[in-house]
């Protein structure tokens, strides 16, 4: 008895399949190959090659015999597979900020260095490029990217009129261009993966101003090897004052700024600190305010700051720094990578700009 109902089971299931084989949907929706193609347009296999890439003479009736076909099966060719075919190899450029000193930059150069590694086995290599925190290493590195033969570039740009600049120059070249952390939207066309740097800006304001009813005086802290060409601190403080600006009632706010830079540390005193009840930091490096605070015992000020560096995370827990803003810049460099490799070796339609999530970090949800 149990015999017979596997095989009935088995009887079924093969017919059904059959029925659906032979059915219009699957006719019209199956993997074509190219010898089937040939077959049904009547023509050969190489025929349908040059019609499908575009290369070589053929007869305007095969062409549209070809594409009729194509059309009604929905034949896509696998790039992939071509590919390796072939033993195709793909260079990408890394155009980055030196990073031996600076946490972020290292975590950025994990993900990218992760990407690599994955992407490899498909024959994609990466061709590094660093560039001191001075315009004249960056004119340098950007000199021999220029003057070098790649499929696509990752970009990370710090100096903003030396970036466009040099943005002028690439579009010459017509390779791929994908930017991380900050974006250039009057530049050239290129992808973008990394954090809306007005919207975390807006974020930012939003978060100084809970529960604060009295007069509160904010203090902007701008801490970078380079300020002023930072398009990424532009952004972040534009969307930090629109915040309020947008919020009429918020009247009871009243701001200042500091600008130091991070070689030059000792410039943090007592006095700029009096009477004010937060500080926001527009870069990673928040942990280097909570730290003086912390030095000289002032307290109940609010600091918000960007990313999940161990020195942001350690005040952080101590309850010197209240937010981090974090944008995952390993998933920034890795998806940078993937982003160029999703276009250029699989040749897929991908979307060109891709704004990390505003993510929220306390030290109650860092866990």
């Amino acid at each position: 008895m149990y015999i017979k109902f596997i095989l009935e089971q088995f009887f079924w299931k093969k017919k059904l399949i059959l029925l659906f084989q032979n059915s219009t949907h699957f006719k019209k929706h199956s993997i074509i190959t190219i010898k089937e193609i040939a077959r049904l347009a009547n023509v050969s296999t190489g025929t349908v090659d040059r019609i499908i890439h575009n290369r070589g003479q053929v007869a305007q009736e095969n062409i549209d015999k070809v594409n009729a076909i194509i059309k009604k099966y929905g034949y896509k060719p696998n790039i992939f597979a071509s590919n390796l075919a072939f033993n195709k190899k793909f260079k990408f450029a890394v155009l980055l900020p030196q990073f031996e000193d600076l946490e972020y930059w290292k975590i950025q150069m994990k993900g990218i260095e992760r990407a690599e590694k994955e992407f490899h086995q498909y024959g994609v290599s990466l061709v590094y490029f660093f560039y001191e925190f001075d315009s004249a290493s960056f004119h340098k590195m950007a000199q021999k990217v220029l003057q070098s033969d790649f499929d696509g570039l990752l970009y990370a740009p710090i100096f903003y009129d030396e970036t466009l600049l040099f943005l002028n120059k690439f579009q010459n070249n017509n390779a791929p261009l994908v930017m991380i952390d900050s974006n250039f939207k009057e530049s050239l066309a290129h992808a973008y993966v990394g954090q809306d740097a007005f919207k975390s800006g807006y974020l930012a304001g939003k978060l100084i101003s809970y529960a604060v009813k009295k007069e509160s005086r904010v203090l902007i802290v701008k801490i970078a090897r380079v300020i002023e060409a930072t398009s990424v601190y532009l952004q972040r403080i534009d969307g930090f004052y629109s915040f309020f600006k947008e919020n009429e009632a918020l009247t009871n706010f009243l701001f200042s700024e500091i600008t130091i830079q991070d070689s030059c540390l000792d410039q943090l005193n007592y006095t700029m600190f009096e009477g004010i009840d937060s500080v926001f930091v527009p870069n990673s490096r928040a942990y280097i305010v909570a730290q003086f605070l912390e030095t000289n015992n002032i307290k109940d000020i609010r600091i918000v700051g960007y990313d999940l560096l161990n020195q942001n995370v350690a005040y952080l827990k101590k309850g010197w720094i209240d937010f981090l803003i974090n944008q995952k810049p390993e998933q920034q460099g890795y998806m940078g990578i993937q982003h160029l490799y999703r276009k250029i070796v699989l040749k897929e339609a991908v979307e060109e700009t891709y704004y990390m999530p505003l993510e929220i970090i306390v030290k109650e949800n860092y866990d």
